[in-house]
């Protein structure tokens, strides 16, 4: 009887509120996930050519570095209103809004990961006739992989926290469930929201970290011929 009163009551920890509510938590986590999903790949194919730029025309990292870092200042808020006018209320608000915060994570990491490669692989690679496509794709992109998906990585949390704002349009996945939860104070479902957001992102981070362990297995080998 007790756990059933936990909801009159307005417990923090109820157990009666996940069972009831489980579909609606599903659903938001989905919607969740997939606004992160659909952001993080966006600014990647977004982020993959501005650092290509930036390091074939070295003059424009101040314009395309500073222009990221302008971007990630402005107020969440703020954001989402200067997209309205052209987005409307939609889930392209919400995702445009993402890609331009994930821009200045994910440009730096992936120059900073090319940047990286050591000038006398390069020369080899030329050596063996390799031109600047085949290098970029067979050479410099696997060295450069565990500086992209650290940046990965940042970027993907960064966008699970903030695309609880998107609730202000009704696009926030578990943003909606605390937003919804506030005017009443509903403690089990802002507590049950923000701890499934948290455990998202613990989760995505040891997924990807997982991911970029697999594709650098030279990595592991490197770190444990160091430690013998």
């Amino acid at each position: 009887m007790s756990a059933a009163n936990c909801l009159v009551t307005n417990d923090w920890i109820c157990g009666e509120y996940l069972r009831t509510r489980s579909e609606e938590l599903a659903d938001a986590l989905l919607q969740h996930v997939g606004i992160t999903v659909v952001s993080v790949l966006i600014g990647l194919a977004v982020a993959f050519p501005l650092a290509l730029l930036v390091r074939a025309r070295p003059r424009l990292a101040g314009p395309v570095l500073g222009l990221t870092t302008l971007l990630y200042t402005i107020p969440s808020l703020a954001m989402f209103s200067l997209l309205l006018p052209f987005l409307g209320l939609s889930a392209a608000l919400v995702v445009t809004g993402l890609v331009l915060y994930s821009l200045t994570i994910l440009v730096r990491n992936i120059l900073a990961g090319l940047e990286a490669v050591p000038a006398e692989t390069r020369e080899a690679a030329r050596g063996m006739g390799y031109g600047s496509g085949r290098m970029l794709w067979e050479v410099e992109l696997p060295l450069a992989l565990p500086a992209l998906m650290a940046g990965v990585r940042m970027a993907t949390v960064s966008t699970i926290a903030l695309t609880t704002v998107g609730s202000i349009v009704g696009r926030g996945g578990l943003g909606n469930l605390i937003e919804d939860a506030l005017p009443t104070f509903f403690k089990a479902q802002v507590l049950a929201a923000s701890v499934l957001c948290v455990l998202l992102a613990v989760a995505a981070d040891l997924l990807l970290l997982g991911v970029q362990r697999l594709l650098t297995p030279w990595t592991r080998i490197r770190a444990t011929a160091g430690g013998e």
